[in-house]
């Protein structure tokens, strides 16, 4: 937008000059031919470098032309100045600067050569000035942008990855779970259940001695009472290990 404003303010200027009604038709369809292929490059993208060359070149001798037609329109080199800054934008490294170094040569040595050196010299500083600052701001700002899409990236890359860690570490909780039934099942199988084995068989051995001699039971009920009591200090034992820790009475 700022390179389309300086374009405008050359038209302005280019509207206001009194005296050439005659010449103003073709300074005008020159600069509206300047500005159709300056757009042409912003519109279409991915032109080839060669194409781009000529279309650098052509444009370049087109502003010349024009300033030859009448010299005192100096503020024609402005052109060059946007194309300092299309440069700056389709071209990289060293042919950045080789094109804008050539837009410099002919925004000072037009002027020289239409105008003399001192008054030419004079009236392209500031244009010449523009040429490298505006190719330098352009770079600067691709150069933010690289990095901030960069950032984005990375940041990108980041969450993915602690998604993928949240996902691994539920499922090493799963699987802690998964571990930790396992080895309950594995101790009920190996004490609850054989002591209860052993208590059904001390009550049919009980249910014998009833009859054949009754004078063993009290020793079989204690047993009995002694296989309960474990049993039922294992069953407490698996109970409070499946219990979260905030439900565990506190320690005294």
């Amino acid at each position: 937008m700022a390179l389309y404003l300086v374009f405008a303010a050359v038209m302005a200027r280019t509207l206001a000059m009194e005296g050439l009604r005659l010449q103003l038709a073709t300074f005008l369809a020159g600069e509206l031919i300047f500005l159709l292929f300056f757009s042409v490059v912003f519109w279409v993208p991915n032109l080839p470098g060669w194409l781009l060359h000529i279309h650098f070149t052509f444009q370049s001798l087109l502003i010349l032309w024009l300033i030859s037609l009448y010299t005192e329109f100096d503020f024609l080199i402005l052109l060059y100045l946007l194309l300092s800054g299309q440069a700056s934008v389709v071209f990289g490294g060293r042919t950045r600067w080789g094109w804008v170094g050539i837009f410099v040569l002919f925004s000072g040595g037009s002027l020289i050569y239409f105008l003399g050196t001192v008054r030419g010299l004079s009236l392209s500083l500031t244009t010449i000035a523009a040429e490298f600052i505006i190719p330098a701001y352009i770079i600067v700002y691709h150069e933010n942008e690289n990095a901030r899409r960069q950032s984005q990236t990375l940041l990108s890359k980041v969450e993915q990855a602690n998604q993928r860690l949240q996902s691994y570490t539920s499922q090493i909780e799963d699987l802690a779970v998964l571990q930790e039934r396992n080895r309950l099942a594995r101790q009920l199988h190996d004490t609850v259940s054989q002591l209860v084995f052993s208590i059904s068989l001390t009550a049919r051995s009980a249910q014998v001695l009833l009859i054949s001699d009754p004078s063993r039971l009290p020793e079989q009920f204690e047993r009995l009472q002694s296989m309960t009591g474990e049993a039922l200090a294992q069953l407490r034992s698996l109970i409070t290990s499946l219990r979260p820790p905030q439900d565990l009475p506190p320690k005294t």
